[in-house]
């Protein structure tokens, strides 16, 4: 049997043809998803590869001010974003008299700025749970559209037989078959996705420890350089 989608086309309803249009959509906003997260993924693991190559020796000589200078020119790097707002928060609070521990200050802030990150990295998701979530069940409602149609139409005409009964039916099942072939993928994206951003995240927090452990060990020690003066001065 070769689908003739001229034919199935031209014999839908136009209420058919709006729910084929919205399973179009939902397609097309669950492939942008999938992309723009994959490259957003690719990008930001490259620039934190380039940073943490960098930060590495500035943690050793405990350069933190310049660990906040170097994550703003890796944008794209969220392992940058995230030592570049610790790194912020301690050294304002090294200058502050306040009650509670720079060190301490630094964690709060690591753990805001790891739910922001969170946040970013599981951009769309919601989306694509949407798309497969309901994309099936419009499909089906096209078919039960197509198939009220079909029958409508058998019985103006008077006549049809099994032979045209079954051929509307089938013509409208092609509605829950786009619906399927949109949810599928956009399930199968959804977890690949979701458990990418979790290792992700997991990496982040396990750099962000060490960072803060480095924290705790030289939280007495002199920053070497601090807003362009010397530890000395």
């Amino acid at each position: 049997m070769v689908l003739d989608i001229g034919h199935i086309w031209a014999s839908m309803s136009p209420l058919n043809k709006v729910i084929l249009f919205i399973l179009l959509g939902m397609g097309i906003l669950s492939v942008a998803v999938t992309v723009e997260r994959i490259l957003a993924y690719a990008r930001s693991a490259k620039d934190s590869r380039l940073f943490a190559g960098k930060v590495a020796p500035l943690i050793q000589d405990w350069r933190v001010d310049e660990i906040e200078e170097l994550s703003r020119k890796h944008k794209h790097s969220n392992l940058a974003k995230l030592f570049g707002a610790i790194a912020r928060r301690y050294i304002d609070a090294i200058d502050d008299d306040g009650g509670v521990s720079p060190v301490e200050l630094a964690r709060n802030e690591a753990e805001r700025r790891k739910e922001h990150l969170g946040a970013e990295l599981r951009r769309g998701f919601s989306g694509l749970a949407t798309v497969g979530s309901i994309a099936p069940f419009v499909g089906l409602l096209g078919t039960v559209v197509g198939i009220i149609a079909a029958f409508q139409g058998i019985g103006a005409s008077g006549g049809g037989g099994m032979s045209s009964v079954m051929n509307g039916i089938a013509e409208a099942l092609i509605e829950t078959a786009i619906g399927l072939m949109v949810a599928i993928p956009a399930v199968v994206m959804f977890n690949y996705l979701s458990a990418r951003s979790g290792s992700i995240e997991t990496a982040l927090a396990r750099s962000a420890g060490e960072l803060l452990d480095e924290m705790e060990n030289n939280h007495a020690r002199p920053v070497a350089k601090r807003r362009g003066e010397s530890a000395a001065a």
